[in-house]
């Protein structure tokens, strides 16, 4: 293993905090990205849903 223990893995020759904010702003990225898709694909269902109504006479 490159890492002698786990403490010297978290720091990684002084590199750690860029290596492990760089990881979390990704993970914040991504996670972001999933629930705004998940908003706005519920938000277009909504739309094409009422539109549907709309066109049949409902509502």
């Amino acid at each position: 293993m490159y890492f002698d223990s786990f403490s010297a893995f978290l720091q990684m020759g002084a590199h750690g905090p860029y290596v492990w904010s760089a990881y979390g702003i990704f993970a914040l990225l991504v996670g972001a990205n999933l629930w705004l898709a998940r908003r706005r694909e519920r938000v277009v269902k909504t739309e094409i849903s009422r539109l549907m109504r709309r066109e049949q006479g409902g509502l």
